[in-house]
């Protein structure tokens, strides 16, 4: 018998392809599921996006071959968005890579930076990804904790404490997914003079910056940023455009190149009329955002008034995609989003797929109609 690569015992299947599965076969059985379990946006993106891409289709370089680094104007679509909502100069050319969504990235950057058996210090609670890369690529997640009492943030002083001696990459997000916590200019400031003190290489992953959040900001601003950051964004959650797969990875010149060098060997460029796409979501005003932000802000009060039906707690303060939300006492969160699912038919997040931090939290997601959140509600109350 043909036996797999060991690399796959280190990891499981991601948690929503599996119970995705489950959710569809109960709606193919009848159930009226409400799927408030995971952030894929339900909303349009520009119209001016895509027209943009189905004019492009008639381009004489539409069909072929794109660019490993994407197009010019792409670039300089990203270096231009980056100038204006976050204050950060970027060279189109050297300093921005176009990704297939940021997703990828993660994979990129951990195979140009790790080596097996480095250490890479990641959130819990936190993104699943980042600790599947690492696993397959045989380097070792170091855990390190996110909590309430903190806002969200980590600890550096703990960290530092321990042995980092074979740390090679951090993974932080902020604003934070799952929690929605945001980062002060101090958090992000601080965590630059630990990466530096300690020669490790920081990754921002920002998708959420523009959702609900009053005050967007990149690590890249700061101090010594370039030297020990970089920062992956992303199109999915700030236009809509989630299936499109446009992601971004930003930083130093040489830090790209490096990342470049894998990438160019898993891939053959972005298709074409998604990044002439990209170009014209990239250039939105600011009114884009508001309406966006309408649209979220209704969303989330329904789900605030959902899940104080089932008896949580939030944080109003929170931004982004979700609500975070703890559960009462004793109520461990896999068992009890199971037991939602029977009996309500509304699937949401256990807070357990992000780390062992989420027990006793669970995650709503708000791409959902407010029709659809009034049924929920009405079903638990």
């Amino acid at each position: 018998m043909i036996t797999f690569a060991n690399r796959l015992q280190t990891v499981e299947e991601y948690y929503f392809s599996k119970k995705l599965r489950e959710v569809n076969l109960l709606k193919a059985q009848g159930k009226p599921i409400i799927n408030l379990g995971i952030g894929s946006p339900d909303l349009e993106p520009p119209a001016r996006v895509v027209e943009a891409m189905m004019e492009s289709l008639q381009d004489a370089v539409a069909h072929k071959y794109q660019s490993y680094q994407g197009l010019p104007e792409l670039r300089e679509a990203m270096a231009g968005f980056y100038k204006e909502h976050f204050g950060v100069s970027l060279s189109p050319l050297t300093e921005v890579l176009p990704l297939m969504g940021s997703k990828e990235g993660i994979m990129h950057i951990s195979m140009a930076f790790l080596n097996e058996g480095d250490e890479v210090l990641i959130p819990n609670p936190g993104y699943p990804t980042y600790a599947s890369v690492t696993k397959l690529l045989g380097a070792k997640p170091i855990f390190y904790d996110l909590v309430a009492e903190n806002d969200w943030c980590p600890d550096l002083a703990a960290l530092e404490k321990s042995d980092l001696s074979k740390v090679k990459l951090m993974w932080i997000s902020y604003p934070h997914m799952p929690t929605g916590a945001t980062a002060s200019n101090k958090v992000f400031e601080d965590i630059i003079v630990f990466a530096k003190r300690n020669n490790i290489l920081v990754i921002n992953d920002n998708p959420y910056s523009f959702v609900l959040n009053d005050y967007p900001r990149s690590i890249l601003k700061y101090k010594d940023a370039k030297d020990f950051c970089l920062e992956l964004n992303s199109l999915s959650k700030t236009f809509n455009m989630a299936g499109w797969r446009v992601g971004m990875v930003s930083g130093k010149a040489e830090y790209i190149d490096a990342i470049l060098k894998v990438k160019s060997n898993m891939d053959s460029g972005m298709f074409y009329g998604i990044q002439k796409g990209a170009v014209e979501a990239l250039k939105c005003s600011k009114m884009w955002f508001i309406s966006l932000n309408s649209v979220y802000e209704e969303r989330r009060q329904k789900v605030w008034e959902l899940a104080t039906a089932l008896n949580c707690t939030y944080d109003e303060t929170s931004t982004g995609l979700f609500v975070w939300a703890k559960l009462p006492a004793d109520i461990t969160a896999e068992a009890y989003i199971d037991k939602i699912l029977k009996e309500h038919s509304i699937f949401v997040a256990p807070g357990t797929i992000f780390g062992s931090n989420g027990e006793g939290y669970i995650r709503f997601s708000l791409c959902a109609p407010i029709e659809e959140l009034d049924i929920a509600i009405a079903r638990v109350k």
